[in-house]
């Protein structure tokens, strides 16, 4: 089953089950996968269906990290529900250990240097295939360079 599949399934039994909570983010996240199936004008596969639910989360996460500074512990929370919920169909997020050594592996092989950091993250993103954040492998490189 793919995950656009899956999407959809979950969708299903939310609506079944009356879970408002449910069907509210499973809505949010197949109207993002239709309009990248609009842009890109073909059917997605499982990498970009992955993509827009890690945009989705990434901004999920700057509205969070928003409703508690301003102190609204209400919209914080239903946001941290939220992530939760998207993240569980997203795949593994790599441990440090384990970017650690792909980026040491990376910059073997590409003779990596300061200067290509850019070149050595894209490399190591790629590599990682969804399962790392662009930031957290920048700091990785920095910090090996």
């Amino acid at each position: 089953m793919t995950l656009l599949e899956r999407l959809e399934a979950d969708l299903k039994q939310a609506m079944k089950a009356k879970d408002e909570f449910a069907l509210s983010v499973l809505r949010m996240a197949r109207a993002a996968t239709k309009n990248k199936q609009i842009e890109l004008q073909r059917e997605l596969k499982d990498e970009d269906v992955a993509g827009v639910l890690r945009t989705m989360v990434k901004q999920y996460q700057d509205a969070y990290r928003d409703f508690k500074s301003a102190g609204r512990e209400d919209l914080a929370e239903r946001q941290k529900s939220e992530i939760e919920k998207l993240e569980s169909y997203l795949p593994a997020q790599m441990s440090v250990s384990e970017l650690e050594t792909l980026c040491a592996r990376v910059i073997a092989e590409q003779n990596g240097t300061r200067e290509k950091l850019g070149q050595l993250t894209g490399q190591v993103m790629k590599q990682a295939g969804g399962r790392t954040d662009g930031n957290q492998v920048r700091q990785v490189l920095e910090k090996m360079l």
